[in-house]
């Protein structure tokens, strides 16, 4: 395998190692799609996630504004799922450091850990697993904006678009594979419901 892997590389390694399956799902906002991608359980594979990791850190290295940044450059992840793609980009790109911002509940805002803080003027590369709506991202991206950082860019294992995407205007997105499930707004509409398939509540 290439150090840079192919979009059928991905694929096929997210499917081996489960993180990829076909279906009918129901999310937890009553969207239905075709698709279920859960990164997490390919990162759980050390060769797997090594792989993923140089791949994305490649593709981010190919920026020559970016890759002039890495010895000062910060990884800003939403917790937990984006954290094994954060930590192994890092180490990777031999980046400065990582951030994360989590919540206690779904009630409140994504925030940093106490005594995690961005430094003003600070370069921050966003990186998760997914990206979909691409909403929790750009919480972290408020979040870093307000304590004076500069996100520079945003990197994602996979990138399965959402009607409902965020757009993030010229900031460079970089991603392995692009995965074009198909979304029902809910069972209603969803063609898999009127041919009677069962269908399994997933967690995004």
């Amino acid at each position: 395998m290439e150090l840079v892997p192919t979009q059928d590389d991905v694929v096929a390694l997210l499917r081996r190692t489960g993180g990829l399956r076909d279906g009918h799902f129901e999310y937890p906002g009553g969207q239905h799609i075709t698709e279920y991608l859960q990164v997490a359980l390919t990162m759980s594979d050390y060769q797997a996630a090594k792989i993923l990791s140089v791949g994305l850190s490649r593709k981010v290295r190919a920026n020559t504004e970016i890759r002039a940044m890495i010895p000062e450059l910060s990884v800003v992840a939403p917790a937990t799922g984006g954290l094994p793609v954060a930590y192994g980009v890092c180490e990777a790109l031999r980046a400065r450091q990582v951030y994360w911002a989590e919540r206690e509940d779904d009630c409140e805002p994504l925030h940093f850990r106490q005594y995690l803080e961005i430094r003003p003027g600070e370069k921050v590369l966003l990186v998760d697993d997914i990206l979909r709506t691409g909403q929790k991202l750009a919480e972290v991206k408020e979040l870093v904006e307000k304590r004076g950082g500069e996100v520079v860019g945003l990197a994602v294992v996979v990138y399965q678009p959402n009607p409902a995407r965020v757009d993030f205007g010229a900031l460079p997105l970089y991603y392995l594979a692009q995965l074009d499930g198909k979304y029902y707004a809910n069972a209603a509409v969803c063609e898999l419901c009127k041919r009677g398939l069962p269908f399994d509540k997933v967690r995004l």
